[in-house]
């Protein structure tokens, strides 16, 4: 079931693309995707002629981004973005969808950053992508709440309702609530909460030097009418 939500809540998801293949393109291979899930950006890069390794925690989204990936040079690694080791050097580590912002605060980016370092080629490129504020809505709020992403796989309704976006003392709480009907009309609910720390391009580029890189730069991806827009903080190593 969580490669099914995972599709449906991100997989639709392209504002960022042509940053990703400029980046490919222009810095080459291998390329280090964190946070790969399913393999939104990775199969796209493969299927464009780059070789990909695609690093996720969730084994089950990465299994099916292998089962995907079939004939394409990709590969996979289930690990924790703060703690990861691939015996490998990479001129190009990207951080797509607010990854980042899913690692504890503070001491979670930089554990990963530290790792980022080690992994990253002499030259090489780390680009990250972060979402400085998001538009709150709810009960407490007047914004209106966006319409729900829905699929229907084998007569199946997979219905993903954004319910909430909150702040908290640290960063922001996304609510969803998902919702299957079966063919013969059986319908369960659940509700997936989503927290993203608190962080600017300033805080993340203050970090990344604590951690030895250095700045590049930054790119920024519009909102869409249903993603938040992003920065792409650009660092070296």
């Amino acid at each position: 079931m969580s490669v099914i939500w995972h599709d449906i809540e991100c997989g639709a998801y392209a504002a960022d693309m042509a940053l990703w293949r400029q980046l490919a393109d222009r810095c080459g291979d291998p390329v280090l995707d964190v946070g790969a899930g399913t393999g939104r950006i990775t199969l796209d890069l493969a299927r464009r002629g780059h070789r990909v390794t695609a690093l996720d925690r969730d084994p089950v989204l990465l299994a099916e981004l292998e089962r995907r990936a079939a004939g394409l040079e990709v590969q996979t690694t289930v690990a924790d973005a703060r703690e990861f080791e691939l015996g490998e050097r990479f001129p190009l580590i990207i951080v797509p969808m607010q990854t980042i912002q899913l690692l504890g605060g503070e001491r979670g980016r930089l554990e990963f950053l530290g790792r980022a370092k080690h992994h990253l080629a002499p030259d090489g490129l780390l680009a990250v992508a972060i979402s400085e504020l998001l538009e709150l809505y709810g009960e407490e709020q007047d914004n209106s709440i966006p319409v729900p992403d829905i699929r229907e796989l084998e007569g199946v309704v997979y219905s993903s309702q954004p319910t909430a976006v909150r702040e908290d003392d640290d960063g922001f709480v996304l609510e969803r609530m998902r919702e299957v009907i079966t063919p013969a009309g059986e319908r369960t609910v659940e509700h997936d909460l989503i927290r993203l720390d608190r962080v600017s391009a300033e805080t993340l580029e203050d970090e990344a030097q604590l951690a030895g890189l250095s700045t590049a730069g930054r790119k920024l991806i519009p909102p869409t009418a249903d993603h938040v827009g992003s920065v792409v903080v650009m660092l070296g190593g």
